[in-house]
């Protein structure tokens, strides 16, 4: 295996963009190798390093089976992709940008329901009138379902979100749904409320290192240079393993 450190960082939209400029500010000068439409990179600053331009989501996935050392993509997206987090990736550095909460929402008519507990209560109510569970539509599926399993919900079916997520209560595939927000503006739009305890995880993008690659030394010093850089413009501290696996 190459001595040299693999970084991914997200392939489009404002994730690459805030990226790019943030990497910058802190002397490391991110361009494309060949084909400006091309997925490879380089560092300017740091020749030890190759980089890799992926969705954020496949980021998650190279972390988890150790194809890359370093990515940049949300913690949202590296808890949904693996089970066992700590033992995977670690955490190094929140990075200030590409903040969002992911929630449980219900309709806004559903006066009685306030809190997760109450879901349980209206679920058994719901399926006694019904025939049937209630729908969960999310892309957040096994994230979801360790939330409910810690707070005691079980009458429920996941309905794999593919779209809007926001649109499946209206669109009559579900009836409530756990999704991701950063203003909250298009769940009040689409007459939906977050539950008062249904935040499920606090989201910003991290530089993330996997466990499961192989490490050399040579790879070991340029991360340690590219945390050195980023501190620098990024005042947190570190966050080992914020949040809950």
């Amino acid at each position: 295996m190459s001595d040299r450190l693999i970084l991914a960082v997200p392939s489009k939209g404002r994730l690459m963009q805030d990226t790019l400029a943030l990497f910058e500010r802190a002397g490391l000068t991110i361009r494309k190798i060949g084909d400006e439409r091309g997925y490879r990179g380089e560092i300017v600053e740091l020749p030890g390093v190759d980089v890799s331009f992926v969705s954020a989501s496949e980021i998650a996935q190279f972390l988890k089976t150790g194809r890359v050392h370093l990515g940049v993509t949300g913690e949202d997206l590296v808890r949904e992709a693996m089970f066992k987090v700590a033992e995977r990736v670690q955490f190094l550095l929140p990075l200030g940008f590409g903040k969002a909460d992911v929630v449980v929402a219900v309709p806004d008519c559903w006066i009685d329901v306030r809190r997760i507990a109450d879901i349980e209560e209206m679920a058994h109510t719901f399926r006694r009138v019904h025939g049937r569970r209630i729908r969960v539509a999310t892309k957040f599926t096994n994230t979801t379902r360790r939330f409910f399993a810690t707070r005691g919900v079980t009458s429920y079916r996941i309905i794999e979100s593919l779209g809007a997520t926001e649109g499946a209560i209206v669109a009559g595939t579900a009836e409530m749904i756990v999704d991701i927000t950063s203003t909250g503006e298009t769940l009040r739009a689409n007459k939906l409320r977050i539950l008062d305890d249904g935040l499920i995880l606090p989201s910003q993008a991290n530089l993330v290192a996997s466990r499961t690659i192989d490490w050399r030394p040579a790879a070991r010093e340029a991360e340690n240079e590219v945390i050195r850089r980023l501190e620098t413009v990024v005042p947190e501290a570190p966050a080992e393993e914020a949040g809950a696996d």
